[in-house]
């Protein structure tokens, strides 16, 4: 599923969207393990930022939470053939 299906339906602001789908591009193409990881927690970093200042209500905070994850896991699967 590419960043902008797993986001479809999410409610966020355009900026917000718009780093969130280059946060779910590094996680896509990371080219080994350890990118993945990192990558994922660049992105779990940007979400929490995003919680602090109360950007984003609760459940798309979670749906975007859910997205990097399952972008993560998608990977790692393809990486570990």
């Amino acid at each position: 599923m590419s960043g902008a299906n797993a986001l479809a339906g999410v409610s966020l602001p355009d900026l917000v969207r718009e780093h969130a789908l280059k946060h779910l591009a590094r996680i896509e193409r990371a080219e080994d393990l350890l990118s993945v990881s990192l990558a994922l927690e660049r992105a779990e970093g940007y979400g929490e930022g995003l919680e602090v200042i109360r950007a984003l209500n609760p459940a798309d905070l979670e749906a975007l939470y859910i997205a990097f994850d399952n972008a993560a896991t998608a990977r790692r699967q393809v990486l570990e053939g």
